[in-house]
This record gives C-alpha cells, sequence and structure tokens, in this order.
C-alpha cells in the first residue's frame, strides 16, 4: 500500500472522509437499501440513523411484502404510500382479543383501487377525525390481499375502550346487505393465523366483531354472522 505521506492533505481529507461515508453507510448496505437524500424519490421507505452525510441523507430500503400462504400477501404502509403518523404508541403483544370492522365505504378489487380506498381512509381518519393515523391495525381488500394500517407493532384507534388490548382488521366495503368475498374471507383467517404463529396474538385470543364491545352496525349485518363460525369467536363480552 502507497505511504499516506505521497497524498497531499487535500487528497487524504478526500480519503478519510470517503473511508468515513463508506463506514457509516454499511447499516443501510447491511440491509439492500441505498443511502440517497430524502427529498429524492424513494420507491420503498426511508429509515432514519443508518447513513452518514447529516439528517437529509437517510437510507431507502424496498418494501417488504409479506406472503402469509394460500396466495394472501401483507402489503405493507410503504406499498400503498401511507402517510407518517402525527404520533404513535407501542403494542404490548401479544394482543388477547381480535376485531373484525367494515368500513362502511367503497370496496376494492385490485391494488390500484384497494390503495386509493386505503389514502382515502387515512385522509379522513388524520384529517376529519384528527387521529394520528389511519385507525385499523390491517384492511382487508377484496382482492384478497392484507393491507397494513398500524400494523403489529402500534396501538390502533378502532375499538374503543379496547385498543391497547387487540388488533382490529377491516373489511374494506360495506357488509350490511351481502357478504365479503371468500377470497377475502380467507385473507382475515389467514392474518390471524400468521399474527397467531409469530406471538403478535395470543394463541387463547378471543374473537369478536365490532358492534359486540359498542353501540354500532359494524361490521354489517351480513359479515357478521359468518365471524360467529370462525375460531375463538366469543359470545362473552370482553
Amino acid at each position: 500500500m502507497a505511504s499516506l505521506s505521497r497524498f497531499s492533505l487535500p487528497a487524504l481529507v478526500l480519503l478519510v472522509f470517503f473511508l468515513h461515508s463508506e463506514a457509516s453507510d454499511a447499516p443501510c448496505l447491511a440491509m439492500a437499501g441505498t443511502c440517497q437524500d430524502d427529498h429524492e424519490p424513494c420507491e420503498g421507505s426511508f429509515i432514519t440513523g443508518h447513513c452518514s452525510g447529516g439528517s437529509h441523507r437517510r437510507c431507502c430500503v424496498a418494501p417488504s411484502v409479506i406472503d402469509i400462504g394460500d396466495g394472501v400477501k401483507i402489503y405493507p404502509r410503504d406499498s400503498w404510500g401511507a402517510r407518517e403518523p402525527k404520533q404513535f404508541q407501542l403494542f404490548q403483544k401479544p394482543a388477547s382479543l381480535f376485531f373484525i370492522h367494515h368500513t362502511a365505504g367503497h370496496s376494492c378489487h385490485d391494488f390500484d383501487t384497494c390503495v386509493t380506498a386505503l389514502k382515502g381512509i387515512q385522509n379522513f381518519h388524520m384529517d376529519t377525525r384528527g387521529w394520528d393515523d389511519i385507525g385499523y391495525s390491517f384492511l382487508v381488500g377484496q382482492d384478497g390481499q392484507i393491507y397494513e394500517g398500524r400494523g403489529w407493532d402500534h396501538v390502533g384507534a378502532h375499538t374503543l375502550h379496547y385498543n391497547t388490548r387487540g388488533y382490529a382488521a377491516s373489511f374494506m366495503g360495506n357488509y350490511m346487505t351481502h357478504p365479503p368475498n371468500n377470497a377475502s374471507l380467507n385473507a382475515a383467517k389467514k392474518l390471524i393465523e400468521y399474527g397467531v404463529s409469530k406471538g403478535f396474538v395470543s394463541s387463547t385470543y378471543h374473537l369478536y366483531g365490532h358492534r359486540d364491545v359498542s353501540a354500532t352496525a359494524c361490521p354489517g349485518d351480513a359479515l357478521y354472522p359468518i365471524i360467529q363460525t370462525w375460531p375463538h369467536y366469543s359470545h362473552v363480552k370482553p
């Protein structure tokens, strides 16, 4: 290796800066991410503290879609362009309760229309209701896929008095007069099974419809009797 004495002072400064930057970017590189200015577009999500070069230089990592079996995938917030929460509270796992809702709005049957629905729901929850984020833990599309809301790690705003004890999956659409399709029903059940397998949901959890604990028609007259046939459904109020 050439002696450092052969380099001029400016060259040495640049060399040290380069080596320091490479070392400081290592955490991002280890995640298969790319360090870049956070004003530049990122197809996934930005992670802070994994890159050198100041607070605006952040690690861009691709969204990680989770395959939970039977053709069902969980699409993370990044994939549908979720807004950042205003603030959040960490959820103390495992959950002992799981709630089923419907959004009572439009249904969606493919990724693009589900993304439009998700953004509309999040904007309504944050801008009109003044919540910190979209209320539900997860949302279910008629495309048979799951979309991350607040996810497993954050306390939701879905079921008054029970948000710190349970998660909620909400079927996108109104199911007062007709039930969700079989693909979406299967997806919701797979989500719960996945949560149990990962330790996010207790193996002795109790399942409820929103109307079981609140004065509401949710999750709809057509969906409610279906979930009453699912494993762990409880007729006893928590």
